[in-house]
């Protein structure tokens, strides 16, 4: 059963729910409207460590433009 995580188009709080079937009706749980958006979400790998973001860090590391190669 996946858990699925949505965005109230209303009141724009964040929540998750698991979904048994896709025709499952969906409500926040903060003002009970039943319009949500579902949100992409962040895993977590068979380690269990939570996925990482692909983007150049700034400050530190040894690769060109993350703060080692002296070109900022």
């Amino acid at each position: 059963m996946p858990i699925y995580e949505y965005l109230c188009d209303d009141c724009d709080t964040r929540f998750e729910k698991i979904v048994i079937n896709k025709q499952q009706k969906i409500a926040c749980p903060k003002c009970a409207s039943k319009k949500a958006s579902i949100q992409l979400s962040v895993f977590a790998t068979a380690n269990g460590a939570s996925a990482k973001s692909s983007t150049p860090s700034s400050g530190g590391g040894g690769s060109c433009c993350g703060g080692g190669c002296g070109c900022n």
